[in-house]
């Protein structure tokens, strides 16, 4: 069911109640997709993360985009660095995944990716984002910003780790499973030199909550489809004679983007190919690249 009109409100026009108002809605919404584990779940939070990635990599004056990064991911060899593109969407598939909840798991996941500084100074900062989400309540957004400002006033080069961390901290709050990429595509660089501002807070806050609700809006659109998608795959796998469709379905339903030869199960690659084309030939499958070869497949 789409949310209803009301939610998605007056865009930048709204004043500080209206957006913190809506906010709180649209993520009351969210709720009932994050809030609990689901077979989709992980899927979703990727395809987030990926759009995530796509927007941290333009604030940082990057160009990869999906197609890049997917690449970057899912057609290296086991053990290779997927290169600066793929730490990026390596961080943000991180955060969706249960422990990165932990506090104990951000300065790993954020030195992988490439946020580094001085030895200590990024651990303090976690340590006092980690202080102060634990001790502080409230409205969840409010907290979640709160510590994003907290890394940009004291860090303000590390303004994407800020971000990963407000999704991180917002999860927290909402007692969620695992934490949703959300802010980092809805906020710009001007945006966040508000939060290092000693008179920002207000308009940060309202920034962040117009961010979240957009944010929470889209994530629930794309979760949407994904889940008209899934059913059509799921509709077509009886259509299927190859042994390994059972492993392919299965696949495609929690990973974001595979390739032919990671069907396995004693497929060969052109058996693969051949499973993955009929599945596309369905309508239950899409072609990720558009290429001839190395070629990826997902709902």
């Amino acid at each position: 069911m789409p949310p209803p009109p009301w939610v998605r409100g007056r865009g930048d026009a709204e004043d500080e109640a209206g957006a913190a108002f809506r906010a709180g809605a649209a993520l009351a919404l969210l709720n009932t997709v994050a809030g609990v584990e689901h077979g989709l779940g992980i899927l979703w939070r990727q395809r987030c993360a990926l759009r995530a990635a796509v927007a941290h990599i333009g604030l940082i004056g990057r160009h990869e985009d999906e197609a890049a990064l997917r690449d970057s991911w899912y057609l290296r060899r086991a053990g290779d660095d997927p290169g600066p593109g793929g730490r990026i969407l390596g961080l943000w598939r991180r955060l969706a995944v249960p422990g990165a909840l932990r506090p104990q798991a951000w300065p790993g996941a954020l030195r992988e990716a490439g946020h580094a500084a001085e030895e200590g100074a990024l651990e303090r900062v976690l340590a006092a984002v980690a202080d102060e989400a634990s001790n502080r309540r409230g409205f969840a957004v409010a907290v979640a910003v709160g510590a994003a400002a907290t890394v940009l006033q004291a860090r303000p080069e590390l303004d994407c780790a800020a971000l990963w961390l407000a999704d991180v901290v917002l999860a927290r709050q909402l007692g969620w499973p695992a934490a949703v990429p959300l802010i980092a595509p809805q906020v710009r660089r001007a945006d966040l030199r508000l939060a290092a501002r000693s008179d920002g807070a207000e308009a940060w806050l309202r920034v962040c909550c117009l961010a979240y609700q957009r944010a929470a809006l889209e994530a629930l659109d794309l979760y949407g489809d994904l889940a008209r998608r899934a059913e059509r795959l799921v509709t077509a796998a009886p259509r299927l004679r190859s042994k390994a469709a059972a492993g392919a379905v299965a696949l495609l339903l929690r990973e974001d983007a595979t390739a032919a030869a990671d069907v396995g199960q004693g497929a060969s690659d052109r058996a693969g190919r051949r499973l993955f084309e009929r599945l596309v030939a369905l309508g239950a499958v899409r072609e990720l690249t558009g290429r001839p070869s190395f070629r990826l497949y997902g709902l």
